[in-house]
């Protein structure tokens, strides 16, 4: 039976996350912020991949519908712009992580002809 060196496969290891680390550092600072986004004309918001909420925006116009309404929209919008802000992380690090790890942190691309999808395209 042959012999393992589990010091060389740790430095094996250690050595490849350092490397995807740097190769994802360096593809995020290309790409600049990861974002998603969602409007509805009178309510935007912005969200960090994972969807915490990072900007609402409400025009005066959207609160004449009610506290419950506004709430609703806000939610549905918040859910809109996390799937777009995992399909642009996973277009941002789709080269350097694989695809199917990116899947298992949340970040799934988006079909084009998803109502969710963005006209632009982004690190494509």
């Amino acid at each position: 039976m042959a012999e393992f060196d589990i010091e060389l496969a740790s430095a094996r290891i250690a050595e490849q996350a350092e490397r995807a680390g740097a190769d994802v550092s360096a593809r995020l600072a290309r790409s600049g912020p990861v974002v998603g986004t969602a409007s509805s004309g009178t309510i935007e918001v912005q969200v960090a991949p994972g969807g915490l909420l990072t900007g609402v925006t409400i025009h005066r116009s959207a609160l004449r519908h009610g506290s419950a309404v506004l709430t609703d929209q806000i939610f549905e919008l918040a859910q809109r712009a996390t799937r777009r802000a995992g399909d642009r992380m996973y277009h941002a690090l789709s080269s350097v992580v694989d695809a199917e790890q990116l899947k298992t942190l949340g970040y799934e691309p988006i079909p084009d002809d998803d109502p969710d999808a963005e006209t632009t395209t982004y690190g494509r």
